[in-house]
């Protein structure tokens, strides 16, 4: 009798566990790595299948405002927060770049099939509404030989708190005197011209349906929607398409001069071959995680993530980070306390 009911007892404990609930990891992402996470979290799940990443693909902006008031248990950002948001978080926050990525133009122009050329100056004068025809002479002077429409340009931007609105106009503050001291940079700011669209999908989608606009998406997106990016001249005068080997041409001096805490800009990065609007993207980790399990976790989804999933960025068009960045932030995971 006794052997039965140790082996019912055996068999009742094997079922529990078998039933249990996994263990669920909340975030708040922005929409601009988001691509790479899906991929990351799908597969980690493959190896950890007690282990369950929800994640909300919100902007950068809710990444920020969720991870700084503790309602979830990480965030994620393409421009690093600043002093004064950090100072306001519930609990101190950690940057962990994870991948780079670039931000592209995109535009919907019927009767040109060739891909076009962009300098800064183009850049800022259509978003601060300056430029407002294709056929503008700054536009064409970039682009001798193309046949551009006498038609309005329409301008798209993200309606949310976007971390590739943050890279964009960046970028644009660094290359544009007038649009630092009219707009200025962040995850929102007041646009100038233009439509607005929710997330990266967003703004895809209204180029891709509206013929003459042009918008700013991570690169990804205007490949999977087969939509044409133009080439951006760079800080040493060369028209540069971005890629894999342009970002991590552009991340070179980053992997010299990290700073401890991660938060580093590298638009309009020096180098012929670094294309200009390129950024790292960060997932924000609070310094203490209350419950012991999922501080585990996420640290190992950590270390996970600087080894094994840096092999899954390229196929998805991130570059992985260079082995110096890798290095530091393995060291940095141990500042993380459970």
């Amino acid at each position: 009798m006794k052997t039965i009911l140790a082996a019912v007892f055996v068999m009742l404990a094997l079922l529990g566990s078998a039933w249990a609930e996994p263990m669920l990891i909340n975030g708040a992402e922005a929409t601009f790595p988001y691509p790479v996470y899906s991929k990351w979290f799908d597969e980690y799940a493959k190896i950890n299948p007690d282990l369950h990443f929800n994640y909300q693909s919100i902007g950068s902006g809710g990444g920020i405002r969720q991870a700084s008031e503790q309602t979830v248990d990480f965030g994620a950002t393409d421009g690093p927060m600043n002093d004064e948001q950090m100072a306001k978080a519930k609990v101190k926050l950690l940057h962990f770049p994870t991948v780079l990525g670039a931000v592209v133009p995109t535009y919907n122009l019927p009767e040109v099939q060739t891909e076009l050329n962009f300098t800064p100056q183009v850049l800022a004068g259509i978003f601060l509404g300056t430029i407002t025809k294709w056929n503008d002479p700054e536009i064409a002077k970039a682009n001798p030989g193309a046949k551009l429409p006498d038609k309005l340009i329409i301008v798209v931007h993200r309606s949310d708190g976007s971390g590739t609105t943050y890279v964009w106009v960046d970028y644009l503050s660094k290359v544009g005197p007038e649009w630092k001291e009219k707009v200025g940079v962040g995850t929102s700011v007041n646009w100038p011209t233009g439509l607005g669209g929710k997330g990266n999908e967003g703004v895809a989608g209204l180029v891709k349906q509206t013929p003459y606009a042009i918008g700013y998406v991570e690169l990804i997106y205007a490949e999977q929607n087969k939509m044409p990016s133009g080439a951006v001249r760079n800080s040493d005068g060369k028209f540069v398409k971005a890629s894999i080997a342009a970002v991590t041409a552009a991340a070179a001096g980053a992997s010299k001069a990290m700073p401890a805490d991660f938060r580093v800009s590298i638009t309009n990065a020096p180098g012929e071959k670094a294309y200009p609007i390129a950024s790292f993207t960060w997932l924000l980790i609070p310094e203490k995680i209350a419950d012991p399990k999922k501080g585990k976790a996420i640290t190992g989804f950590l270390k996970w993530m600087l080894k094994e999933g840096q092999g899954l960025a390229p196929a998805l068009l991130y570059a992985p980070l260079p082995k110096e960045i890798v290095a530091m932030e393995e060291k940095a995971i141990g500042q993380i306390k459970y």
